[in-house]
């Protein structure tokens, strides 16, 4: 997968809940590494993230997805997005499919509101996520996740059958833990593979006392 020249990628980066895209998120850092290089990202900021509408965050989704264009195409979610991205694989359209996913601390539903019920309340297809990215779709998670106390590697990587990167006591991959400057991710976004180090690798903590942005 490596062998992708820049600017014949194309990366769709969707945040979560209660996201305004702070620019310390890992999402936002990314984005500009990416872009420094020549990459071409689209970082949209979805409408009402504090209650967002599953139907309206579906249609941002297609929306951004027709404006990838050629070439390989790559979508990298977290939290919620990543809720997003299952519940728009289940109604996709051929045109929709992309070549790599990666989802990133999707959220369990006994963690999340009733009024998110349409991102969560039915089970997710196994089928149709495969079907939706024709290169693989892969899971980072954590083993101490609050957002997902059941464990985001069986109620996600065990359920829909995708391989599952365990970082060991981070958290939900937030502001919060550091997340912030993340060159594993930037790695898989370039080359399609974690290194080695993956599962025990850690960014700078954010300083105590400062104060937490919105990260879900």
């Amino acid at each position: 997968m490596g062998d992708v020249a820049t600017g014949e990628r194309r990366f769709l980066v969707l945040h979560g809940w209660q996201n305004r895209r702070p620019r310390e998120h890992w999402q936002h850092w990314l984005t500009d590494s990416l872009r420094a290089t020549g990459e071409q990202v689209l970082y949209p900021q979805l409408p009402d993230p504090e209650l967002p509408s599953l139907t309206e965050w579906l249609s941002i989704l297609r929306d951004e997805l027709q404006m990838l264009g050629d070439g390989e195409r790559v979508v990298i979610c977290h939290s919620l997005g990543c809720l997003l991205w299952l519940r728009h694989a289940e109604t996709a359209a051929a045109t929709d499919m992309v070549d790599r996913v990666l989802l990133v601390c999707p959220p369990a539903p006994s963690a999340l509101p009733a009024t998110l019920a349409p991102f969560h309340a039915a089970p997710f297809d196994a089928d149709a996520l495969r079907r939706s990215a024709r290169r693989g779709v892969e899971l980072v998670c954590t083993d101490a996740d609050p957002w997902c106390p059941e464990g985001a590697a069986a109620l996600y990587g065990r359920a829909l059958e995708v391989p599952v990167h365990v970082v060991e006591g981070a958290g939900h991959l937030s502001l919060d833990e550091g997340y912030g400057p993340w060159p594993a991710v930037e790695r898989w976004a370039r080359e399609g593979t974690f290194s080695p180090r993956f599962s025990s690798s850690r960014p700078r903590r954010r300083r105590t006392g400062s104060t937490p942005s919105p990260t879900r």
